[in-house]
């Protein structure tokens, strides 16, 4: 692993020399970084990531921060270069204190020897200087919450009171920064409608959609087209993803409901939830499969920007009960891969469950929608996208 100072005028220049194919417009190798916000704990930008870089082996990764210990074994044999916020105390824990410093860090960063820079943002990674004929191409996963709804950010991730005092004078600041760092991107790609409506509302710019990859191969339509009588959630359990209203919806049907994850609201979920309810805390990869396959449904409360567990449900072949808004309204098509629930409360869900007839619903059916979200499809897609830009 590399430390690469930030400082304006710093010069980066190890590329990495991919090849790219016999298109006309682009001949010989193409030079690529990948830039990436923190790497201190796995989720989904971090599967995006994985992806991207099987998509150009041994490209140069560029990062804020870089904990080794937290991440995958194989992060370990990629060039990665972290900048001077990696020697902070306990960021590799706790990176929300510093939020301020990452404008710094990446803006101060300036990546010079590459064709093609491809920023996966979820905050301020996209803020990177690139050199004149250098491509920036930037997957947004979402606009910085923390600078364009940084109320509901701070209640997610528990901010305390005195750093949200010390953060709120800079919003104005911070917004201003974040508009000139999207005008210097060449080429915005949105992961789903929801994300491109906020790229244009808050950075004036268009986006092509490349949905997030997902690997479908690793589900399986349950053998005997059956189902067993149980309701599925699969995540973490904090706050925003609203697994309180599933809780309080389940308690008042006592409908089995299973809930596979952990995480901090698990105690008070916990004590919500009527003995129908079942926590089953994490559960192993390759269990995952045999239990969306024989659930009844998967269920979605959440408002997410996309969410890579409901598509893997429909891949193996059981329908979705979701909230009717942000990513799933891109998968989820009423009647024939799930439904929806239009009020994010504990009454609308639980109206929506008692219709639910699980034998409506084609698991085959279902599982070939799902295959549009795989990984594969992402690939072709995104290529084809730096295709056609790096062809211009």
């Amino acid at each position: 692993m590399a430390q690469v100072g930030c400082r304006p005028g710093v010069v980066i220049s190890n590329a990495f020399w991919y090849t790219w194919g016999t298109r006309s417009t682009v001949r010989g190798v193409l030079r690529v970084a990948i830039v990436h916000d923190w790497l201190n704990q796995i989720g989904g930008a971090e599967g995006v990531l994985e992806t991207l870089v099987e998509m150009f082996p041994g490209a140069a990764i560029y990062t804020s921060i870089y904990w080794p210990d937290a991440m995958p074994a194989l992060y370990r044999q990629w060039d990665i270069h972290t900048t001077w916020m990696d020697r902070f105390p306990g960021v590799h824990r706790r990176h929300q204190p510093y939020l301020l410093f990452y404008p710094l860090a990446f803006g101060g960063l300036e990546l010079r020897g590459f064709d093609l820079v491809i920023s996966n943002k979820s905050a301020f990674c996209m803020g990177v200087q690139t050199a004149p004929g250098t491509r920036h191409l930037c997957y947004c996963l979402t606009p910085t919450r923390f600078v364009w709804d940084y109320e509901n950010y701070v209640r997610r991730e528990q901010v305390g009171a005195f750093a949200r005092s010390l953060v709120r004078p800079f919003l104005g600041r911070l917004q201003r920064w974040e508009r000139a760092a999207a005008d210097r991107v060449g080429t915005f790609v949105a992961i789903s409608s929801a994300i491109q409506d906020r790229v244009r509302r808050f950075y004036a710019r268009e986006s092509d959609i490349v949905y997030p990859p997902v690997d479908t191969a690793r589900f399986f339509l349950s053998p005997d087209g059956g189902n067993d009588d149980y309701f599925l959630i699969v995540s973490r359990l904090v706050p925003y993803k609203r697994i309180d209203l599933a809780v309080r919806a389940f308690t008042e049907l006592g409908l089995p409901l299973w809930i596979a994850g952990s995480g901090r609201d698990r105690a008070s979920l916990e004590a919500m939830a009527g003995d129908n309810v079942r926590f089953l805390g994490r559960v192993p990869d390759e269990d995952l499969g045999r239990l969306m396959a024989r659930c009844r449904a998967f269920v979605f409360p959440g408002l997410e920007d996309f969410g890579i567990a409901p598509v893997q449900a429909m891949a193996a072949g059981r329908p979705v009960i979701a909230f009717a808004g942000g990513g799933a309204l891109d998968y989820v098509l009423e009647g024939v891969t799930g439904t929806f629930f239009h009020e994010q409360s504990p009454g609308s869900l639980a109206d929506t469950v008692s219709r639910f007839d699980a034998a409506a619903f084609a698991p085959s059916e279902i599982r070939a929608h799902a295959e549009k979200f795989d990984t594969q499809v992402f690939k072709t897609n995104l290529m084809a996208v730096i295709r056609e830009r790096m062809g211009e």
